[in-house]
């Protein structure tokens, strides 16, 4: 089961960035860019589990049989979870101004602790339905919490020294993509872990398995560039300075994914190809690998990150206002949209003539409650509920928005 991805559970704690005085720099506001820019990743991210539970392709980003829209379907949440924890660690960054190294350390490394308990306990929960626990997944919500913990241990070391970790983890990693290559290579646990793993399972006891689908280490290296990348948010860069820096680096990164992958001999897995037409062929190009998430799939998808950065500092209207409303709450959007789509995916199920039975049934050998492989459906019927869960979601998000600014006192708040 394919999740993006997005994540979307950690750091709606906030960007806070200073007002404009009259020198250009700023004072003491929220960034309303990250949170719009962190919205519509939440979004997008809905549509591929809409996918997930009604249409069942099982390879959509298979050029031998996808289609255009169905690898676009795929394709474009990509963008999710990326952007989401590089956007988890611009916002530490800013947490950090307001707080003692001390203080945001015991934060990162308790919340980094309750996102691993809630990907274990609750989300697996919410993609199964199964109360034996039968299937642990370690999805986004893990490696977001892992990063949150390893990155709250790193706070106190000098800046450069974490920039420097960050940069050698997200450039260098695919290094690792050469001995994985070899024909006699097994990933074991660690490696899995660490680096390799994707629908990786391992048993927990006879009946009761653990799948990696996000090996963390690649996925740390990204939350520290994207802790580094605040300072361009700081009382240090006028709003027309960090624009310029925001808008060039994202260029610069486009234009280091289309160069190295060209070239095609670092940076990814598995090589671009020539492919039936020349439409197929550029779909090879961008088709990037993302368990773990390639040095190209992160320049490919934090490239774009960061010209929307820029372009959202002086664009507001109705589109962003709504969409900051769900990037200000993400974990709890991420949370109830999971619980959604799966109940609705139910709903459909028992009204196919499936009995609670057969749910059971499938569940002792897929783990997955009230799903039928036979019962999918158009991707017409995906996008339909994709809308139609979002929409339903605003007004939860804006209540829940409106619940938090007003009880800031709540410690508890900050974990949601």
């Amino acid at each position: 089961m394919e999740n993006i991805n997005l994540v979307a559970a950690v750091s709606d704690t906030a960007a806070a960035e200073p007002t404009v005085n009259n020198k250009g720099l700023i004072s003491n506001r929220r960034i309303e860019s990250i949170d719009i820019l962190r919205g519509i990743v939440m979004v997008i991210m809905a549509l591929d589990h809409a996918r997930n539970y009604f249409h069942f392709a099982d390879a959509p980003l298979n050029l031998s049989r996808t289609t255009t829209i169905l690898f676009f379907t795929r394709w474009i949440t990509h963008y999710c979870a990326p952007i989401f924890v590089f956007l988890s660690g611009t916002s530490i960054f800013l947490q950090g101004l307001r707080k003692s190294k001390k203080v945001l350390q015991s934060f990162l490394v308790k919340r980094g602790l309750w996102l691993i308990f809630v990907e274990t306990v609750i989300v697996s929960f919410a993609w199964t339905f199964n109360p034996n626990y039968n299937l642990i997944i370690f999805q986004v919500i893990w490696a977001i919490g892992i990063s949150m913990l390893l990155l709250g241990l790193l706070i106190r070391l000098p800046f450069n020294f974490i920039l420097a970790l960050g940069l050698i983890i997200v450039l260098g990693h695919n290094l690792l993509d050469f001995p994985e290559a070899a024909p006699k290579f097994k990933a074991g646990f660690w490696w899995d872990l660490f680096h390799h793993g994707f629908f990786a399972a391992y048993p927990i006891n006879q009946n009761h398995f653990l799948v990696i689908l996000y090996p963390f280490v690649p996925w740390t290296g990204l939350m520290m560039l994207g802790y580094c990348s605040g300072v361009f948010f700081s009382s240090k860069f006028t709003v027309e300075r960090r624009r310029k820096i925001l808008s060039r680096t994202g260029i610069g990164l486009i234009l280091f994914f289309i160069v190295l992958r060209f070239l095609n001999f670092y940076g990814n897995p598995e090589p671009w190809s020539v492919q039936k037409n020349a439409w197929f062929t550029v779909l090879s190009f961008i088709n990037v690998h993302k368990y773990p998430p390639s040095l190209l799939y992160m320049c490919m998808t934090i490239g774009p990150a960061f010209l929307l950065l820029a372009f959202f500092e002086k664009i507001k209207n109705g589109f962003t206002e709504v969409m900051r409303i769900y990037g200000r709450v993400p974990f709890f959007y991420y949370v109830i949209h999971l619980y959604l789509i799966h109940s609705i995916s139910a709903i459909v199920y028992l009204a196919n003539g499936h009995t609670f039975a057969e749910a059971t049934t499938i569940g002792k050998n897929i783990p997955f409650y009230f799903l039928a492989a036979n019962d999918g459906y158009s991707l017409f019927i995906v996008y339909i509920v994709w809308i139609s869960v979002v929409i339903a979601l605003y007004p939860l998000c804006k209540w829940f928005n409106n619940y938090k600014t007003n009880h800031r006192e709540k410690w508890w708040l900050s974990y949601l």
